[in-house]
């Protein structure tokens, strides 16, 4: 191993450390005389409770991006054990338990996603139903259940906020911290691995891996977390009034990935910036330095959007996504090339060119898109000037020559935010 090998092994944690990823990490110095040299195994756990990664996720995807490129070999475990379980951690409810094949469904599909993430050929995905399905209860209480005792579980944030609700905890959930020891564990024992990584409302479930690995077997084993991702309101970072923001396509739209993230605090933008894309340090502290001498221009949250899409969902998303914003609150001239960019983000409406003839052929356009629940309600919005063509509000009840863009769309738009996109098929 080379010098400068080893001096990029460690020097992932002082990147990680810029980017305010580092939380909690067990003995400092060990962790980087482990790093600097490379390649040294680490895992991050990955909750197969939905069938998609969201987007508080991406952090943890690319904190094992970044220990890649330093030269080490991450592990992603896809819990499909653990999963049956469920981890109490941030928690204040029990879980609802899925079933088998359910989970089995959930996994594979986070397998597929973290693997087109990864940024290698060969993306290393293990799960803990391999090694955790065969095992007895007899002998986990034995061999795992011996080694961590009652006070150590109960001093854990999460099972005591749970055994003070309440609700309280059931011995299901209580038992986690020891499903995941013993992950760490055969990790440690079978994949030589010696780092665990995630985030900080999981360093109690780390260290009773570490623990166990070091009681059970006298090996050594680290652990680092990184700080949940929160916005500067508190509230938690990739939930909406909708829901969750999720990285795939079919349950968030990349148009709505892009916008959430547009939709940034200038508070939050550098370190999101930071923490949820690629991009080197030196490069996000010149972006925020730009976006605070005008930040009313949001070039932060447009580089953001941008990075975040890109890397999610392809450059063709991002192209698409700006395409329909630029339709739907843009200032710009509306083309053909954006409005069929708004095709799966507003719901469309197909019509024969005979649609738009005659004297109320408006009317008839917004009660067959559903705007309007009838021509009576229909002419009442349009008398309200409630009715918008094309970004523009109209009073008038016929379709306008020149209104039909690219010679097949119309944009319309009841009130602020109901709109429909009208298709004329030949």
């Amino acid at each position: 191993m080379t010098r400068q090998a080893s001096r990029r092994g460690a020097e992932v944690l002082d990147d990680l450390a810029e980017r305010g990823l580092v939380h909690d990490t067990t003995d400092p110095a060990a962790l980087r005389s482990l790093l600097a040299e490379p390649p040294a195994v680490l895992y991050l756990g990955i909750d197969p409770s939905a069938a998609s990664l969201h987007l508080g996720n991406l952090i943890g995807v690319l904190v094992l991006r970044r220990f890649a490129e330093a030269g080490h070999r991450p592990l992603a475990l896809v819990g499909g054990a653990t999963g049956m379980v469920g981890d109490p951690s941030g928690r204040s409810d029990e879980r609802n338990l899925l079933d088998a094949e359910t989970l089995a469904a959930n996994v594979a599909s986070i397998r597929s996603q973290y693997a087109a993430f990864a940024g290698v050929a060969e993306a290393d995905v293990v799960n803990n139903h391999d090694w955790t399905a065969p095992v007895g209860i007899i002998e986990f209480l034995r061999d795992v259940g011996k080694h961590v005792t009652v006070s150590q579980m109960l001093a854990r944030e999460s099972v005591r906020s749970r055994l003070a609700g309440e609700q309280g905890i059931s011995y299901t959930e209580f038992s986690y911290m020891l499903l995941q020891a013993f992950d760490f564990w055969w990790l440690h024992s079978e994949r030589g691995c010696r780092l665990q990584v995630g985030g900080s409302d999981q360093w109690g479930n780390i260290v009773a891996g570490v623990d166990l690995i070091r009681r059970r077997s006298g090996g050594a084993a680290h652990g680092l977390t990184w700080p949940l991702l929160t916005r500067a309101d508190g509230q938690k970072f990739g939930k909406t009034a909708e829901g969750t923001v999720w990285l795939d396509g079919a349950r968030t739209l990349p148009f709505d990935l892009h916008q959430y993230l547009l939709r940034s605090d200038d508070a939050d933008v550098e370190r999101l910036l930071a923490q949820l894309t690629l991009l080197p340090m030196p490069e996000v502290r010149e972006i925020a330095a730009e976006h605070e001498a005008a930040p009313e221009r949001r070039l932060a949250q447009r580089r953001l959007a941008d990075e975040v899409t890109e890397f999610v969902h392809g450059a063709g998303a991002v192209a698409r996504a700006n395409l329909a914003a630029e339709a739907l609150y843009g200032t710009a001239a509306l083309s053909g090339e954006m409005l069929g960019a708004l095709a799966g983000i507003v719901a469309e409406t197909r019509v024969g060119a005979d649609a738009l003839a005659g004297s109320e052929a408006l009317v008839g356009l917004l009660v067959a898109s559903g705007l309007c629940s009838s021509r009576g309600d229909a002419r009442r919005q349009l008398g309200q000037s409630a009715v918008s063509v094309n970004r523009t509000r109209v009073a008038q009840s016929d379709v306008a020559p020149g209104w039909l863009i690219d010679g097949r769309y119309l944009l319309l738009q009841r009130g602020r935010r109901e709109r429909r996109l009208i298709v004329v098929e030949p």
